[in-house]
């Protein structure tokens, strides 16, 4: 089930929160409870997943995202991520998620999202993100300039390029071999 008083909890800790630059940076603050944990008595890693859409939710809304979007009668779909899983978070311990948009393509937008317990990183995802019309994937230049952008786009880093060059060589559809 969807943690919808997490989500309730999030507008209303960032209702009065200041505005955010479209490559600003959103910082959200959880704890792990026992209805996240798996059968290892770890954050199950779909929760995980789930606790990201929090933060990636919450910097959409701030960073003018979500305004965009309804004035323009856009939608927004995920079209991939990476995740690395590096340290447990266990029942009670407390945590932070930091959130930001590290730059753009000619079709895709590219989220750098971690969490954090204390000063070591638990886990670190970059997804990839589309704006949609009834015509399929809004270019998003034309997303980050109804955002109000100003000034000059961020180069991709190069880890990220290297995902996308990697992704890219990926067969798609990925081959049947009859066995399912």
């Amino acid at each position: 089930m969807y943690p919808l008083v997490r989500l309730a909890k999030e507008y209303a800790i960032n209702r009065g929160a200041p505005d955010l630059k479209p490559f600003g940076t959103h910082v959200s603050h959880h704890r792990c409870w026992p209805q996240d944990v798996d059968l290892f008595m770890e954050m199950n890693n779909g929760r995980i997943l789930t606790i990201l859409d929090l933060g990636r939710t919450t910097l959409a809304h701030r960073v003018g995202l979500l305004r965009a979007l309804g004035q323009n009668k856009w939608g927004l779909t995920m079209a991939g991520v990476s995740v690395r899983y590096r340290r447990r978070i266990r029942p009670f311990v407390k945590f932070r998620t930091v959130s930001k948009a590290v730059g753009f393509d000619h079709r895709f937008m590219y989220l750098d999202q971690s969490i954090w317990i204390g000063a070591e990183c638990a886990v670190q995802a970059l997804y990839r993100s589309a704006v949609t019309d009834k015509n399929g994937i809004v270019d998003p230049q034309r997303v980050f300039d109804a955002m109000g952008l100003v000034g000059d786009t961020p180069t991709l880093p190069d880890w990220v390029q290297a995902w996308i060059n990697a992704d890219a060589a990926r067969p798609w559809p990925p081959v049947d071999d009859g066995t399912a």
